[in-house]
């Protein structure tokens, strides 16, 4: 159960940097699903949807399919284009897949995104988490942000003027910022805090990981061109039980246990370098949309006006270059 609080600060403009849209059987969180969350309480102005591997087209070359992602959520940003009652912009940029091991070959694949969706794609995700640990998921081989075929791959996302949305696990901090620093040029937004593990090898050692992981944000703090999104930690792969309690815990308990990771990445990149994300649906399994961000509110009061709009809203539209 979760007691759904009242809205905090309700007027500050939000733009939601991360979330997706999927049909998952026995579960889906659509378009209609969104909307529901985003009119529940925040002002929510605009979203950033990101790639989750769904809507992949059924035919053609490989390398090509995941375009039907980015051709279903142009789809989408354009359907609440057209509904003028909608006061959020969704999809109002959009993150694509591009297996970037495709070395100069991605450049055809990163151009049929761009040809997909003219007016909100902005660049591609490329999973690389990895661990040596089998109690945790992994999407790429070991190393593969210094492999060669990679690497030459990510250049065509400078020569294009697209970002990328790192996804990888907290170990793999040092390889991303080697990265960063190899192509200054490309925009780079680090998802999810590079999500601090709690399950596997790394169970109740949460102060020995946050230790790693600090020393892997403040590595990060000389490479401009990196920024972060704050959320994504009440997934399963943190260690919390959030999504085991009968009762849901309250956007106080969740700021509480979020402020030490969120105010540390504040503090290194500065908030000009960071934005609130929901990681909608999945953060579903702990907490709800409003309590959510109600947690973001009441980590960030300490901070200024200016520096709350640029968490809250700023960043996001800047990176993402929403007009």
């Amino acid at each position: 159960m979760i007691e759904i609080e009242a809205p905090l600060d309700p007027e500050l403009p939000i733009c939601d940097a991360h979330h997706h849209l999927w049909e998952r059987p026995p579960n889906g969180y659509l378009l209609d699903d969104l909307l529901q969350d985003v009119r529940s309480g925040h002002n929510v102005v605009s979203t950033v949807a990101v790639e989750c591997r769904y809507a992949y087209r059924n035919d053609g070359a490989d390398e090509l399919k995941p375009v039907g992602e980015v051709e279903f959520l142009e789809s989408v940003a354009n359907r609440v284009a057209a509904d003028s009652t909608s006061e959020t912009r969704v999809a109002a940029a959009i993150v694509g897949h591009a297996n970037l091991t495709l070395g100069d070959g991605v450049a055809a694949v990163l151009e049929e995104h761009m040809a997909a969706s003219p007016g909100h794609f902005r660049g591609i995700r490329h999973s690389t988490i990895w661990d040596a640990s089998d109690a945790l998921r992994r999407d790429a081989q070991q190393g593969l942000l210094a492999d060669s075929h990679f690497r030459r791959g990510f250049a065509w996302l400078g020569k294009l003027n697209l970002s990328f949305d790192a996804w990888l696990y907290h170990p793999q901090l040092p390889e991303l910022a080697a990265l960063a620093q190899a192509f200054p040029n490309v925009t780079i937004i680090l998802n999810h805090i590079a999500a601090p593990l709690g399950v596997g090898p790394y169970a109740g050692k949460r102060d020995e990981v946050f230790k790693v992981w600090s020393r892997g944000i403040a590595g990060l703090a000389s490479c401009p061109n990196v920024v972060a999104k704050l959320g994504g930690v009440g997934s399963l792969r943190s260690g919390f039980d959030w999504h085991e309690r009968a009762v849901k815990p309250s956007s106080a308990e969740l700021a509480t246990a979020l402020r030490p990771y969120f105010e540390w990445c504040i503090e290194n990149l500065g908030a000009d370098r960071c934005m609130f994300e929901s990681n909608f649906p999945v953060e579903k399994l702990s907490t709800s949309y409003v309590n959510l961000w109600n947690s973001f509110k009441r980590i960030s009061q300490k901070y200024s006006a200016g520096e709350r709009a640029a968490l809250f809203h700023d960043t996001a539209v800047r990176i993402y270059r929403i007009g």
